[in-house]
């Protein structure tokens, strides 16, 4: 499924924080939202998960706003990692996870065979099931994180909305992780504070700055010298990556945004 926000406007404590933003999330991509922070990445993506109402525009689920769905449909096409995660369930792993199935039960059902293969795949997916039968607050933070995901994973969700998934995971499970969105295939809409891994795993990049989209396209057309200057302010160079021949941003820390990049280049 496809997810287009138009013209989105959203005030949260009493300011508003996005304004007029247009972005797509084609179907089966990987889309990045990147920005300074403050630039409303959080609050969109808050809106698109309904969290939060927007004051003005619209999220289109396939062309349906989300404002018109009742939230237990459209909890069946779109699941969520939020950066305000619960850490205090007194539930096991595997109880963690199963939450994922409440958007498909009647009320007071319990899981069936179908679920406990769904949850059982999920906790494989993340590298978590010899954990299942642990306690969530035993866990470490890049563990939650881990189980969180499966939980967003096991709801079998059309969309996945992500909001820095790759935070306080250990280098080698940001690796694992972003090549299982990959894998997914699922229409993903993702934060990142890290710019390379952005260019690396996402089809499609959205800048925000100050709440509005100021680029959009893909990693190699927005990710130049001028655009990090000018929205991060920092000084980098964007080179080939020489595994992988995604763009690479090679970031001066001994020099401020305003200097020259002597040798930036990319390839294409």
């Amino acid at each position: 499924m496809r997810i287009e926000i138009k013209d989105l406007h959203v005030a949260y404590a009493g300011r508003t924080v996005v304004s007029g933003a247009h972005l797509i999330a084609a179907k089966g991509e990987i889309t990045g939202l990147v920005g300074p922070n403050g630039s409303g990445k959080s609050t969109l993506l808050r809106t698109v998960y309904r969290h939060l109402k927007p004051v003005a525009g619209q999220v289109l689920l396939d062309g349906a706003d989300l404002q018109d769905m009742a939230p237990s449909i459209s909890a069946r096409h779109i699941a969520a990692l939020p950066q305000e995660r619960g850490s205090d369930f007194e539930l096991t792993v595997r109880e963690v996870v199963t939450m994922g199935r409440t958007p498909y039960k009647r009320a007071f059902a319990g899981e069936d065979a179908t679920d406990r293969d769904i949850v059982t795949r999920a906790l494989s997916d993340v590298g978590m099931a010899a954990y299942a039968d642990r306690l969530f607050t035993a866990l470490s933070g890049g563990e939650r994180q881990r189980v969180l995901l499966a939980r967003a994973f096991a709801q079998d969700p059309d969309v996945l909305v992500l909001d820095e998934p790759t935070n306080h995971l250990d280098a080698r499970h940001q690796v694992e992780l972003l090549a299982l969105l990959r894998t997914q295939r699922r229409t993903t809409l993702v934060s990142l504070h890290d710019l390379n891994a952005a260019a690396s795993v996402c089809d499609r990049l959205h800048v925000l700055h100050t709440g509005a989209v100021v680029a959009s396209g893909t990693p190699r057309g927005v990710l130049t010298s001028e655009l990090l200057a000018k929205v991060f302010g920092v000084r980098a160079a964007v080179v080939d990556h020489p595994l992988t021949g995604d763009p690479l941003i090679a970031f001066d820390h001994r020099a401020p945004a305003d200097e020259p990049v002597v040798q930036a280049r990319a390839s294409g």
